[in-house]
Order: structure tokens, then C-alpha cells, then sequence
């Protein structure tokens, strides 16, 4: 089962970035790459219902799994930035952290209205940055298809902060 062979790669980093805080290391995955090729096929296998026409991945982990998903796929990755990244014009989305804010970019050609879109990154928290994403997506008429992660930390309960854009959301392994 994908899950238990991702808990037993992915390290827990105490006190990253900061005191107090686990951080869920996923980058041993990358290090094996028939797990890489496992990880990409169960979301390919998780996703093929939905009639996709493209993915977008969050700097920078989202870029990892997601454009390997979307290769697999055969559909366009589109690059969710933080602000100021992206060379082109953009489109941008600010929303509040506990500890601040952030504001992501995404190019303002680059999802086509009525596009099926999945919101791809490697780990779900508390939600706030996948939300984002799917604001830019309804900005430029998208809709949004799903949510795709590796892992969802389920203490901090993302998940309800994204149901009002999809009940899709799909992840490998849950902590």
C-alpha cells in the first residue's frame, strides 16, 4: 500500500522551520525512483475520474510530484508562484497566515476558462495556500476540479478549508 511505504521514507525534521514545529520531509521519496513513479501513478489512478485539462503546482514542493502528474497525464502544469516570480503579467491572490501574510501568482493566460483544473502540492496543512491557488484558478473562469497532496497533516483540518471548492481532494498518506 502507497501509504505505509511513504510513512516509512518520509523524516520528521523537529524544530523546522521553526521551534516547536515537525516538518514532514518528503524529499527521501525523490531518492527512490520506482517510490517516485509509484507516488505519481496512484495520483494518476486517483485523478483519471475527473476529467482534467490541466494541473497547477505551488512553489515549490507542488512543482515536484505535480508536473510529473501532469506529464503522466499528457495535460498542461501551470505554476503557482509567490509574488514577484513570474515573468510574465499575473494574476495574484494575498490571504493571512497565523504568522503574517502571503501573496501567490499565477500568469494571467495561463488557465483557459471552463478548464477542469487540480490544485496539486506536496502537503496539506491548514489549507490557506491550496485556497489561494483555487482563487486564482475562478479568477481566470477555471473551475476547480480537485486537490491533490502526498501528504495531509489531519490535526489542522486543511480539508474543510477546501471543501467549498471540491469535495475531490485526494491524498497518498495522512499523519
Amino acid at each position: 500500500m502507497i501509504s505505509n511505504k511513504l510513512k516509512a521514507v518520509i523524516r520528521d525534521v523537529h524544530d523546522f522551520p521553526k521551534s516547536g514545529i515537525i516538518f514532514k520531509d518528503i524529499t527521501p521519496i525523490l531518492l527512490d525512483a520506482k517510490l517516485t513513479k509509484e507516488v505519481v501513478s496512484a495520483l494518476a489512478k486517483d485523478t483519471e475520474h475527473l476529467n482534467l485539462n490541466a494541473i497547477v503546482g505551488i512553489e515549490s514542493r507542488g512543482f515536484w510530484f505535480g508536473i510529473m502528474l501532469a506529464n503522466e497525464l499528457g495535460i498542461p502544469f501551470i505554476p503557482i508562484r509567490k509574488k514577484g516570480k513570474l515573468p510574465y503579467k499575473t494574476l495574484s491572490y494575498k490571504y493571512d497566515l497565523e504568522y503574517g501574510s502571503a501573496e501567490v501568482e499565477v500568469h494571467e493566460d495561463a488557465i483557459q476558462k471552463n478548464w477542469n483544473v487540480l490544485v496539486h502540492d506536496d502537503l496539506l496543512a491548514t489549507g490557506g495556500t491550496a485556497k489561494a491557488a483555487a482563487e486564482l484558478i475562478l479568477m481566470q473562469g477555471g473551475s476547480v476540479a480537485g486537490f491533490s497532496f502526498v501528504v495531509e497533516l489531519d490535526f489542522l483540518d486543511g480539508r474543510a478549508e477546501l471543501l467549498k471548492y471540491s469535495k475531490n481532494i485526494i491524498s497518498l498518506t495522512n499523519f
